[in-house]
This record gives structure tokens, C-alpha cells and sequence, in this order.
């Protein structure tokens, strides 16, 4: 039987410490790709009579953005188009054009007892606000039980 030599037992540890320091660098330092662009949104509740959601849309104007009930949930939808000409009397430059569009779309599905024929809207300094009732609920109704013979 030959003996042999083993040099460094934690080797296989620190290549891992490595890999997983690499690993966790990269994930908190890229931003995923789908949030980009998409306004941020907070959803609540007002004393369980309403639900309502803010969506900060800066830029947008009230004429950008479309609200509507779909299927048991609301639907939010912007669309903005931008486009600047101008000609220069300089005749070395005689035409400009600068296009931008942006766009963005969220839902939210909406509880049964949501009052969807009075929900109502206000745009004010880039945040929209959408503020839903909910329908009142009727009271639970108490069953009577009826029996037969007593149990001995």
C-alpha cells in the first residue's frame, strides 16, 4: 500500500465560497429587465369599503391613460407618443425629428362584492388614482334546525 500526500483538505470549500460570492455579486447589482419602464403601484384597502390603487405615471397625461373593468378586473393602460420637428434656417441643417413612445400595462383582479358601475378616477401631478367601492354584503342568513326524537 502506497501512502500519498494530501495537501489542502478546504480546497473544494473555497472555490465554492467563490462561486457563490460571484453568484449573489451578480444578482444584487442586475436589475431585471421587466420592471424597467413599468410605473410603480401601491393597492389598498379604505376600511374594507373601497379598494384603491395609485399608479405613479410621470410624464403621462390624463389623456395617455385608459382605465376599464375587464373580465372581474381593472384594467390600466398607457400609450404616450412624442414628436418634435423643426426645420433650422441654417442651410447646413434643414430638417429635425426626435420620436420617443412609451407604454404600460397592469391589472389587478377585483374581489366579487367590487361596485364596478362607480368607480371613479382623478389624475393629478403624474399619480392616478383609482378608487373602486365594494357592494355591500348581505348579512349571513341563520338557518333553523329542525330535529327528530331526543337521544337517550
Amino acid at each position: 500500500m502506497q501512502l500519498s500526500r494530501w495537501n489542502d483538505p478546504f480546497s473544494g470549500l473555497t472555490t465554492l465560497h467563490s462561486q457563490l460570492d460571484d453568484m449573489f455579486n451578480n444578482f444584487l447589482t442586475t436589475v431585471p429587465t421587466t420592471t424597467q419602464g413599468v410605473p410603480a403601484m401601491d393597492v389598498y384597502t379604505e376600511d374594507d369599503k373601497a379598494l384603491v390603487a395609485e399608479l405613479s405615471a410621470p410624464g403621462f397625461g390624463k389623456d395617455d391613460i385608459e382605465i376599464s373593468i375587464h373580465n372581474g378586473a381593472l384594467e390600466i393602460k398607457g400609450e404616450k407618443h412624442q414628436k418634435e420637428e423643426g426645420g433650422d434656417t441654417d442651410k447646413k441643417r434643414s430638417y429635425m425629428v426626435r420620436e420617443s413612445h412609451a407604454s404600460f400595462y397592469r391589472s389587478i383582479a377585483l374581489p366579487k362584492h367590487a361596485d364596478a358601475d362607480n368607480v371613479s378616477a382623478d389624475f393629478e401631478n403624474g399619480v392616478l388614482k383609482v378608487h373602486v367601492p365594494f357592494k355591500e354584503l348581505p348579512a349571513p342568513k341563520k338557518i333553523a334546525i329542525s330535529g327528530g326524537a331526543k337521544k337517550k
